[in-house]
């Protein structure tokens, strides 16, 4: 599913086990996994005209959730001191909060209790505000100033093992995409390993280029026999 804006970190990942005919004998399940890591990111030729940045949350339910405890906090208090403004005696639960933090030292475990918890809901709320958020939204190659396109992780990841599928020999794969990488674990049931690996290692190149992501993440692939 992609997205684009105006609109709006690994457990990203797709398996399928459906069998793929091939009209090649069996191979003998014989021989160690074949793999490729090359730790480099994918070559691409064309640079993005428009810088592309990851997605900012709009944070709606941390948002909420602070308005409601400050009304729920401050409303009654500013209540209780108009009435007191109006010739009105104060509330009891104020008095009795008066009182608790007059007597109260600093070192009370009461304060130091509350104080720690104030200090973790703020610094969570800064974290909030500071990160983008969103992670399972990887950006897209902007060819519109005007347009900031991006795709699901799970959507890529969807892309990424049909084309997997498509490779003769392919019998299950196991996709993870991540934000700088993108992890392949495939099983073959018949033809070489080393070739499988290869079929494989391209298609996966060329189905990367089509998702036109803007920043080309590092590819692992991994071919393996089915256990027996």
């Amino acid at each position: 599913m992609s997205l684009g804006e105006p609109a709006g970190d690994e457990a990203d990942g797709a398996e399928r086990g459906d069998q793929q005919e091939g009209t090649e004998p069996a191979a003998p399940a014989t021989g160690g996994p074949a793999h490729v890591d090359d730790g480099r990111p994918l070559d691409t030729t064309d640079e993005p005209s428009h810088p592309a940045r990851r997605f900012w949350s709009a944070r709606r339910l941390p948002a909420a959730a602070l308005a409601v405890l400050l009304l729920a906090a401050l409303g009654p208090l500013l209540y209780d001191v108009a009435a007191v403004r109006a010739d009105r005696p104060a509330a009891a639960w104020r008095t009795e909060l008066a009182d608790q933090l007059a007597a109260r030292s600093l070192d009370d475990p009461w304060v130091v209790a509350i104080a720690v918890a104030l200090v973790v809901v703020g610094l969570a709320l800064i974290v909030a505000a500071l990160t983008p958020g969103l992670r399972g939204v990887l950006p897209m190659r902007r060819t519109d100033a005007r347009v900031r396109p991006g795709i699901e992780r799970n959507a890529a990841a969807q892309v990424v093992r049909d084309r997997a599928m498509d490779v003769a020999g392919v019998m299950s794969v196991r996709v993870r995409v991540g934000r700088s990488r993108v992890r392949v674990a495939a099983r073959a049931h018949f033809r070489d390993l080393d070739e499988v690996r290869a079929d494989l290692d391209g298609a996966m190149r060329h189905a990367l280029a089509e998702l036109d992501l803007a920043h080309r993440p590092a590819l692992t692939v991994q071919v393996s026999r089915p256990a027996s």
